[in-house]
């Protein structure tokens, strides 16, 4: 080869080299596109659920917004009922729909039974709470003991219902006669306090065997924190699914502080109640839930109980009362809130207990089957406020799949109920306020509908506090609507927005009442409830 042909062929190595390696470096790269496209979609469908694109360290933290259970509604609807997130260093599966949620809870309900291993998890009730603990020997010990107890001052039987219907009648009453006197010369006033003090009363009732004053600033300095709680245990919080940001100075560690304390200040109330009743408890007498759970733990029966410790107490009557509380005071502000909004409502309300109860009296739990319209207004708000819209995150306890999509084990889990109680399938016109969907035909509560709105869960998970829950939003109902007529503020449209955390609460509104009643009434049902509960 003669030196002008090397380097003519240098020259074309010079220019055509680069270019040559450019454009095969171009084709691998398509080339291993397209091989990883095809392996995703292949091994996507086997593996797991489909999902948005997750952003490199956050993943879909930022897609959730301030409303994640409208978010999450609205992904289903493109990625189906079952899909998949990341948030942060988790991977999150997401069910939608009754269907789903049923045969997951219900269907395979020990798959799903699990908590996640969140760092906030660990530190609530002092590291032994039933509602974040994880699905165990002793955890399902530990619910039976509390479901027992729980149903045994409230619904159990004649004397408890009794009891408990004091209880409310004494805190109804005793709203009433705030509200009037907050209402006084046409006085517009704010009811969430007292509405968070007269639920939290009656739980301390239950629980304690003790009330409080609404000017007991101590009492409500501890319940005005629940939505720290709140923000920190809720579906889509970031404290616990990107952990990385409690290492330097940001809102989210600064919140995680907050949530520490709030959980220290409200376990060590409880322990101080638990502390005295082990020092005033005397066997053979349940003065209240406390004493009760005293008196099951100490005879250590065969029926599982063994497995708990005395320590065990306090934890259990942190997570009834706080969370029967905030739940209670949330369906409560959204109650009158319906009731300021709606009023033909309200006007419809105090029709039906006035013909079924009379003027002479006030409304009892054997009024519950007479009084449709008043139950068909209390399914209705649980079903358009979905007012706990996502469960306290679940998780796998086993490899499990749903819908043939594989989960992993120890997979965090979310339940969105709002998306069950807004199904437009399954409820014609769903973002409109209208109790009469409950009623039949006959005018009667169509039980089967009632029983398809999610607000406490199903499966293993259900709240042991539903019954509970029920009652006291009766009486409440029924009491407000017999002695009240309430009217929003000129001044302000009544909203629907509302803050969201692990329940979601209506935006500030005011109101005023007027007394339909007899204050009389009012006064002897007050005392009367005093003392027949012995409480000074």
């Amino acid at each position: 080869m003669d030196r002008s042909t090397m380097e003519l062929e240098n020259v074309y190595e010079a220019l055509a080299g680069p270019y040559l390696r450019d454009v095969l470096l171009a084709f691998l790269s398509i080339l291993v596109a397209l091989h990883l496209r095809r392996w995703m979609r292949r091994t996507g469908k086997r593996s797991g659920p489909p999902g948005p694109f997750p952003w490199p360290l956050i993943g879909n933290a930022a897609q959730l917004g301030s409303n994640p259970h409208i978010t999450l509604a609205g992904l289903a609807r493109k990625y189906g009922d079952v899909f998949q997130l990341r948030l942060g260093s988790r991977s999150v599966v997401v069910l939608n729909g009754e269907r789903v949620i049923r045969q997951a809870l219900v269907g395979q309900g020990a798959d799903f039974a699990g908590r996640p291993d969140f760092a906030s998890f660990q530190v609530v009730s002092g590291g032994r709470s039933l509602a974040f603990g994880g699905y165990s020997a002793r955890w399902k010990a530990h619910r039976r003991v509390a479901q027992a107890t729980v149903r045994a001052f409230s619904t159990g039987d004649a004397r408890s219902r009794r009891a408990l219907e004091r209880h409310v009648l004494g805190e109804a009453c005793e709203l009433v006669r705030l509200f009037g006197a907050r209402s006084a010369g046409g006085a517009f006033f704010a009811p969430a306090r007292y509405a968070v003090v007269a639920v939290a009363n009656v739980m301390s009732a239950v629980c304690f065997g003790r009330r409080y004053s609404h000017e007991d600033d101590e009492f409500r300095a501890l319940l005005s924190r629940n939505e720290q709680f709140g923000q920190t245990v809720g579906a889509g919080s970031l404290v616990d699914v990107m952990p990385w940001l409690l290492r330097f100075p940001n809102p989210v560690r600064t919140l995680f502080g907050h949530f520490l304390q709030v959980n220290r200040e409200f376990y060590s109330f409880v322990h101080e109640k638990f502390v005295e009743h082990q020092g005033s408890f005397a066997e053979g007498r349940s003065r209240d839930m406390m004493d009760a759970f005293i008196r099951i733990l100490g005879r250590r029966e065969d029926d599982g109980a063994g497995l708990l410790q005395r320590e065990h107490i306090p934890a259990t009557v942190t997570d009834v009362f706080g969370a029967s509380q905030d739940t209670l005071s949330t369906a409560l502000q959204w109650l009158l809130l319906f009731l300021v909004r709606y009023p033909k409502v309200q006007a419809r309300m105090q029709e039906e207990v006035d013909r079924i109860v009379g003027r002479d009296r006030l409304p009892r739990m054997e009024d519950q089957p007479d009084l449709p319209y008043v139950m068909a207004f209390l399914y209705e708000l649980m079903r358009f406020s979905s007012f706990v819209p996502v469960t306290i995150p679940h998780a796998t306890t086993a490899d499990t799949s749903l819908l043939g999509y594989h989960i992993p084990k120890d997979t965090v889990v979310f339940v969105n109920q709002w998306s069950v109680n807004h199904d437009p399938v399954k409820w014609l016109n769903p973002e409109d306020f209208n109790p009469s969907r409950f009623l039949n035909k006959s005018g009667f509560l169509d039980r089967d509908l009632a029983s398809s709105v999610m607000i406490f869960s199903v499966g293993k998970r259900r709240c042991i506090g539903e019954e509970l829950a029920k009652v006291q939003l009766f009486l409440f109902a029924a009491i407000l609507a017999h002695q009240c007529h309430f009217i929003a503020n000129p001044g302000e449209e009544p909203s629907l927005e509302a803050d969201y955390s692990l329940s979601i609460k209506p935006k500030l509104f005011t109101v005023n009442m007027t007394l339909r009643g007899n204050m009389d009434l009012l006064d002897d049902a007050v005392q009367s409830s005093e003392m027949e509960k012995g409480i000074p």
